[in-house]
């Protein structure tokens, strides 16, 4: 028996690597913070069955833990007062790993989509005043962490690393404006060393960044659900099937439905603008439609390889002078495919794209400067005028491939499961987060499922009142005289109302925005509204104030309404503007609005002789001016 155990003992040594020692999650390495006064329960791998030891400078005696048969193992130990610089080494007998100049202070998480994304200068935008911005960012008590942009259809037990730990400093301008403008606020006012772990991806809905158990509480993806499970939760296996499934219905029912020679130019059908909705070129359509346009080359790119940037809504089957180079599903996903060269000719080529569009707007999507050929060297602008042709309405086609509509990133938890879980394991202080446009029109489904999100995140963190701020979306689209029914308001309301939750507070950026930029530059009036709700609500910070007025009261008086405020409220520029009223009927009207007092506005229109509710900033964009005493602006809200 003793022999046999030694037979096995020597085969597990001899499957380790010479010299094999201790490895951990992506997310530990050198120049990290911990979080002060925190319990670390760190996990990682050594030999099996190995006596683990961490050794700090900051306790007297080591941490120890055996690692399991797996080789898997979680050590535990106290983190000290904010300070540093510490190095933490473990050993399992066969070598040393070693942590250095590693941080003690307050950890806090940066999440959501391209507003928290937004870097202080990068490839695709760049912070207001960004030069002073990256010339003053030295800070060595400053460190960033960046998770790279990743799915999984399983959670994850380690986090893809893009950059990380690294010391604040003009090398790091990649990372979040906010997240790095946050972290600087806390360290100027707390005096301690700041960590911020920037997990963002832009064009990205909160469902994606959900667990499957909280996303999915109320049913609302079911079929998703039933799909990912089919395929043993592999996304990439369900996603080429599906791709196949959706190409091959494309190709046969769109070409037997609208048959035409794809290598000709099909001058006669009208054209419309690409990037953009196929409305209203092709007003109230979903089903299918052909695209096409030509693409005039020169001799030096004949004979060879081109590749095809474009995005598309919902699926597409790709052609490149008849021959198909490319399909994918999903909406709004950028699609770049290879052209072999031997299609590649001087003079005009001819792009042809089937389009299946199953609800809202369809067509050619994204930004202009993602819609190119290149070829040689040379980039090809694809972005303008293109020919197209309606095939069949989507209510006729009852023999498409049965799925979840759900691909890329607009699927629930694939963020969650590779961005979000690998992290639950690392202490945080808390987590502040920018997000909401992409579920612009599910304000219902919204509200339910933020608040799901962040529960799920206290869980993982066993933490049920761990500190949540986030950022209430910017005005954005061209101002509207009267939008009752704006779906950018609704959710931002939605928004609000996870401050339901104990522990949230909300940052507006209402007036921060901007008609034709969803990505408005000024985020360091963002990050201070940020850190004002952490400074007071977390830090205990009294004196602040981190929050606009708040209406408390609504009061009927014959033909106005009375609104009483928590604190003082007042206009600039004079008269109060951003009140619509609405009748028992349903009619509404934009009020005339007055300060009466220091924190009372009285409302009133000759069109709505008896109002019951009242909306303030309720519109895509909307104009209106009241801020409290500490220029904080009055929150979008609505009386009803």
């Amino acid at each position: 028996m003793i022999k046999k155990q030694l037979a096995i003992a020597a085969m597990v040594a001899a499957a380790l690597p010479l010299g094999a020692k201790v490895t951990l999650p992506a997310i530990y390495s050198d120049n990290m913070v911990v979080q002060q006064n925190s319990t670390l329960k760190i996990p990682g791998k050594a030999a099996p069955g190995a006596k683990v030891t961490l050794t700090t400078d900051w306790q007297k005696a080591p941490a120890t833990a055996k690692a399991a048969a797996d080789g898997n193992f979680v050590i535990e130990i106290k983190a000290p007062a904010a300070g540093g610089p510490f190095t933490m080494i473990f050993n399992d007998g066969t070598g040393e790993t070693v942590l250095s100049n590693v941080l003690s202070g307050e950890v806090w998480l940066a999440s959501g989509q391209s507003n928290m994304e937004f870097p202080v200068e990068g490839d695709w935008a760049r912070l207001m005043g960004s030069d002073e911005v990256v010339a003053t960012m030295q800070h060595p008590d400053i460190r960033l962490l960046q998770i790279r942009n990743t799915m999984s259809g399983r959670p994850l037990d380690d986090a893809d690393v893009e950059m990380g730990w690294v010391l604040s400093s003009p090398a790091a301008r990649g990372f979040s404006a906010i997240g790095y403008l946050f972290a600087k606020e806390l360290r100027d006012s707390l005096k301690v060393p700041v960590g911020v772990i920037d997990a963002t991806w832009g064009g990205t809905p909160v469902e994606a960044w959900t667990s499957y158990e909280h996303a999915n509480k109320d049913g609302d993806f079911d079929q998703y659900m039933e799909d990912v499970k089919a395929f043993g939760y592999d996304i990439d296996a369900m996603e080429r099937e599906k791709n196949k499934a959706y190409a091959a219905w494309l190709t046969g029912k769109a070409a037997r439905l609208c048959d035409f020679d794809k290598t000709k130019l099909q001058s006669q059908w009208p054209t419309m603008n690409a990037p953009g909705d196929w409305e209203p070129a092709i007003p109230n359509f979903d089903g299918i439609a052909w695209m096409q346009r030509s693409l005039s080359l020169p001799a030096s790119a004949a004979g060879k390889p081109l590749k095809i940037s474009l995005a598309a809504d919902d699926d597409e089957v790709t052609y490149f002078n008849g021959v198909k180079v490319g399909s994918t599903a999903g909406y709004g996903i950028r699609r770049i495919y290879d052209v072999p060269a031997n299609l590649v000719k001087e003079g005009e080529n001819i792009i042809t794209v089937v389009i299946y569009d199953g609800q809202g707007g369809g067509g050619i999507v994204g930004a202009a400067d993602q819609l190119y050929a290149e070829c040689d060297g040379k980039t090809y602008s694809l972005a303008g005028p293109w020919h197209y042709k309606t095939a069949v309405t989507a209510d006729k086609l009852t023999d498409y491939p049965r799925h979840s509509g759900l691909m890329g990133t607009n699927r629930p938890a694939v963020l969650y499961n590779a961005m979000i879980h690998p992290l639950r394991h690392l202490p945080i202080k808390g987590a502040i987060w920018y997000q909401g446009c992409n579920n612009v029109g599910r304000h219902q489904q919204y509200e339910r499922i933020f608040k799901e999100m962040i529960t799920g995140w206290r869980e993982d963190w066993n933490n049920p009142t761990m500190p949540f701020y986030f950022v209430q979306l910017a005005g954005f689209l061209q101002p509207q005289t009267l939008q009752p029914e704006s779906a950018w308001a609704y959710l931002r309301n939605a928004q609000a109302k996870a401050l339901e939750l104990p522990g949230t507070g909300m940052a507006t950026a209402i007036d921060l925005g901007h008609p034709t930029d969803i990505h408005p530059t000024n985020k360091q009036d963002v990050a201070h509204r940020l850190s004002l709700n952490a400074l007071k609500k977390t830090y205990g910070h009294s004196g602040l104030v981190a929050d606009g007025p708040r209406c408390i009261s609504v009061k009927a008086d014959g033909n106005k309404l009375v609104l009483k405020f928590d604190s003082a409220v007042s206009a600039r520029n004079a008269a109060v503007t951003g009140f619509i009223l609405r009748d028992a009927d349903g009619r509404w009207a934009n009020a005339n609005a007055r300060i009466t007092g220091a924190d009372t506005v009285v409302l009133s229109s000759p069109l709505v002789k008896k109002p019951t509710v009242a909306r303030y900033n309720w519109a895509d964009y909307p104009d209106g001016n009241l801020y409290g005493s500490t220029d904080l602006p009055v929150a979008p809200f609505t009386t009803d």
